[in-house]
């Protein structure tokens, strides 16, 4: 909480706190403009935990909240409203996962984020392809068995191959 007090005060916001029944605190937070925000703070499994909903009209107390929400792992929905649009931003601990423009009844999605490390990591541990190379492995022996097994019927021998020659070349790009 001290942290929390410390980080309103780095926004240029002016913030006084207030102690409810039943030990809760809230937070009000005020620009020079006069403009308020409550955030009502209850102890939860051993940690202060925010739920919240409000508008801020005024630019400079929006941004400080935005910013808390950041510093502190907030998850959850802003909207940003704009003449003529909104852009929503869904956070999930402190960091932005989408952002969404909407204009009247179409949206178009302007951000996602992609956990790129953690897929590869994924399919570096995936174990997908050397499952399907054992698969294709069994399938050319059946083949070459099937092969010998025609003996002159070069109808057969040919048909043989030529599913062989895509084994092959499928074999050349997983083992790549």
């Amino acid at each position: 909480m001290d942290r929390f007090l410390q980080g309103t005060h780095a926004f240029r916001v002016s913030s006084r706190v207030k102690v409810m029944d039943g030990g809760e605190h809230e937070f009000v937070l005020e620009d020079e403009s006069g403009e308020e925000v409550h955030l009502p703070f209850e102890r939860k499994n051993g940690l202060y935990v925010c739920e919240l909903s409000c508008r801020l009209v005024t630019p400079h107390l929006a941004d400080a909240v935005r910013k808390l929400f950041t510093a502190f792992k907030g998850s959850g929905k802003v909207n940003r409203i704009y003449r003529g649009f909104t852009m929503s931003y869904d956070y999930h601990v402190g960091t932005v996962h989408r952002i969404t423009q909407m204009t009247g009844n179409e949206s178009i999605v302007i951000y996602e984020y992609k956990n790129t490390a953690g897929e590869l990591l994924r399919l570096f541990n995936s174990k997908e392809a050397e499952k399907e190379i054992e698969s294709i492995q069994r399938n050319i022996n059946l083949l070459l068995d099937q092969r010998i097994a025609a003996g002159n019927d070069m109808s057969k021998i040919q048909s043989i191959d030529e599913q062989l020659r895509s084994y092959n070349q499928r074999l050349f790009v997983l083992e790549a």
